[in-house]
């Protein structure tokens, strides 16, 4: 598991949107928190994996925005952003199981068949009676 530097994220605080009456016309308590992959001290696996997603978030540059506002306190705006992006991190970091294509086996091959077979003439078997 790669752990996110918080040193390496730069938060900028900004006015949320939504409902909140003045409030939300008066106090900046949302945060843009942006990531620069590239620069990180993340491992290149990590790095690699994270730029490859198709992520809206991500920029050209490779700076990931993430924007926390669902809080009224901006430290816990900021503490959100970072959990969020820790996520991101820790789903990047699994390195998914390469599939090896098998054959299937003879006697599975011969069950299937015998199974069609079966149901084959249990289907048959429901026709008309005809004397």
């Amino acid at each position: 598991m790669a752990a996110i530097n918080p040193a390496e994220v730069e938060f900028s605080a900004i006015r949320a949107q939504g409902p909140g009456g003045q409030n939300v016309n008066k106090v900046s308590c949302a945060v843009h928190a942006r990531f620069d992959i590239a620069a990180s001290s993340l491992p290149p696996h990590v790095k690699q994996r994270l730029l490859a997603l198709r992520d809206a978030r991500i920029t050209q540059e490779g700076v990931l925005v993430l924007k926390a506002q669902q809080s009224r306190s901006l430290e816990q705006n900021k503490e959100d952003a970072l959990r969020r992006l820790q996520a991101l991190v820790d789903q990047a970091a699994i390195v998914p199981v390469v599939r090896r294509a098998t054959r299937p086996t003879r006697g599975s091959q011969l069950r299937r068949l015998d199974a069609k077979t079966r149901a084959a003439s249990i289907k048959a078997s429901r026709g008309k009676v005809t004397e």
